[in-house]
Parts: structure tokens; C-alpha cells; sequence
């Protein structure tokens, strides 16, 4: 269906929380957050037609958490060596990416107009040397992860106390790559390494079952060596304790499974698999920012 609609609707830098901010004002921020970063994100969508509407839902309260609250990253950080990393290793997911980071007050909110546009900066997948607060090109799936213990290899080498998350797929855990990297971050103990699986169980055109079983994927990473913590990746005042234990005391790395929905909350995308790249039409496009409004 052909677009006749360009959509605006107003993205505040809404900053991270503040020392002062009791834990249920941090859960408001951050949910508050998280519904605004979902609505620029899916006009922005909308608008260049071209993205992954499904797959980012799924993991815009995961990014809000981390960006608004849990990273010690501010715009006046973000080449200190001494930063928080977050590695998006599902790079086609990049627009909820830099949604997140101009919510955050990490680059301009007015730049976000421009997603995918000619000679833009904000490619379909985020380029390190384009963009700051993006920390590793992405995009072939299951190279995240390992790029993650390098940087995570690094920070234990120079006695650093920066925390290295790394965003995957559960899709992309299929590649082995990604097995690799957990064995040699088990056999390092890299305790300042934290990843967070997306398990949404779709992947493009199929679910993960259907195309190769990961389950069961708790006992997998127990296997391999890693803490392993399951959260509810739509439930902030879960994810917000699940982050707080990172740096895990038993100086393993932290493999946290995040349970999603593709394209939560959203009444028509949710648990969809076409949604893995299906782009909204008009009345879509009206009929899920009626749902985030309502879900105030």
C-alpha cells in the first residue's frame, strides 16, 4: 500500500535518572522512555520504509534500561576509556538504537529524521565511525558477541572496572562464532562482560525452533561457563535488578535471557514473525501510536 502520510511526532531528550530518583520514579522514567522511544522509532520507520519494526520493539525496554539508568555513558564520555560499552549485535535493529541514544541526550534528536536517507550518517546498520555512542559496526550476524570479548578481554588487561553488554539475537546464536566467544569468555572469567540474548523465538520468516532449536538455552550457557540470569525483558523493575548484578560475584560472565515479544506491545506485531521486516501501512502506522498512547 502506497504511503501518503509523512508522520512527526516529537522525540524530548528525556536524559538519564538521577541519584535523587526513588526506585519507582526510575521505573517510570525508563517505561515513560521506552514508549516514546517506540513511537520515533516507528515513524522513523515509517517514513524512510525501510527497517525492523518487530525485532526492535523487542528490545527498546531492554536499551531504555541500559541507556537512561544502568551505563555509566554520558555525552560528555563517550570516548573515555573508561565507558560502559553496549554492543548492538543485532545491527539490523540499529534505528531503535539511535532512537535510544538522542532519547538519552547522546546525539541529536533532529539528526534522527535523516535514518537511511542519501549520505546520511544513520545507516540500516550502525557504523562506529560515523556515529558516536555506536561502539562496533554491525550487522553479519554473530560477530557482537566476540567483538564483546575483546573489548571485554581488554578491559581486564588494563585493570579497568568498565562493563562490556553485548544485545544478540536469538536468532543469530545459531552462527558459532557466538559459541567460540562464550568459551573463551568463560575461560578468561571475564566478570565485566554481560549478554543479553533477545529470545523472542522469530527469526526471519520462521521461528528459532523451527529453524534450529536452541533450547534449552539456560543449561547451554550454565554449560559453557556463564551466570545465567531469565528476565521478563518487558518488565523494567526485573531488568533494572537482573543489570544490578553485573559484575556477577562468582567473577563469571552474565548471560541474561531476556523474554521478549517481536513487536511488543503492539496488539498487531506481537509474536508475529512477518514483523521480523513487514513495514507498517498508514492505518497501522495511526493504529499503533493509538496503542502506545494508551498504554500512558
Amino acid at each position: 500500500m502506497a504511503q501518503t502520510t509523512t508522520w512527526s511526532v516529537d522525540l524530548p531528550v528525556i536524559g538519564r535518572t538521577t541519584p535523587d530518583m526513588s526506585r519507582q520514579e526510575v521505573v517510570a522514567h525508563i517505561r515513560r522512555g521506552a514508549r516514546l522511544i517506540r513511537r520515533k522509532d516507528l515513524t522513523l520507520v515509517a517514513k524512510a520504509r525501510m527497517g525492523h519494526l518487530g525485532g526492535e520493539f523487542s528490545i527498546t525496554d531492554v536499551l531504555a534500561t541500559l541507556y537512561l539508568h544502568v551505563l555509566n555513558l554520558t555525552v560528555d564520555n563517550l570516548e573515555d576509556p573508561e565507558r560502559d560499552r553496549l554492543i548492538l549485535s543485532k545491527g539490523h535493529a540499529a534505528c531503535a538504537l539511535y532512537t535510544t541514544l538522542a532519547a538519552a541526550g547522546l546525539m541529536d534528536v533532529e539528526e534522527l529524521e535523516t535514518f537511511v536517507q542519501p549520505d546520511s550518517r544513520l545507516n540500516g546498520h550502525p557504523n562506529r565511525l560515523k556515529v558516536k555512542g555506536v561502539e562496533a559496526n554491525t550487522g553479519p550476524l554473530g560477530h557482537g558477541l566476540p567483538i564483546a570479548v575483546g573489548e571485554a578481554v581488554a578491559g581486564q588487561m588494563d585493570g579497568s572496572m568498565r562493563r562490556v553488554f553485548v544485545l544478540t539475537g536469538d536468532g543469530e546464536l545459531q552462527e558459532g562464532s557466538n559459541w567460540e566467544a562464550l568459551m573463551l569468555a568463560s575461560q578468561r572469567r571475564l566478570a565485566n562482560l554481560c549478554a543479553v540474548a533477545d529470545r523472542n523465538h522469530l527469526q526471519q520468516g520462521a521461528t528459532t525452533e523451527a529453524t534450529n532449536d536452541l533450547s534449552p538455552l539456560d543449561a547451554k550457557a550454565r554449560a559453557f561457563g556463564w551466570e545465567v540470569i531469565d528476565v521478563d525483558a518487558h518488565d523494567i523493575d526485573a531488568l533494572l535488578d537482573a543489570f544490578a548484578a553485573v559484575p556477577a560475584s562468582s567473577g563469571k560472565p552474565t548471560f541474561i535471557i531476556a523474554h521478549s515479544h517481536k513487536g511488543h506491545p503492539i496488539s498487531f506485531m506481537s509474536d508475529v514473525v512477518a514483523w521480523h521486516h513487514k513495514l507498517p501501512t498508514d492505518a497501522e502506522v495511526e493504529r499503533a501510536l493509538a496503542e502506545l498512547e494508551a498504554s500512558k
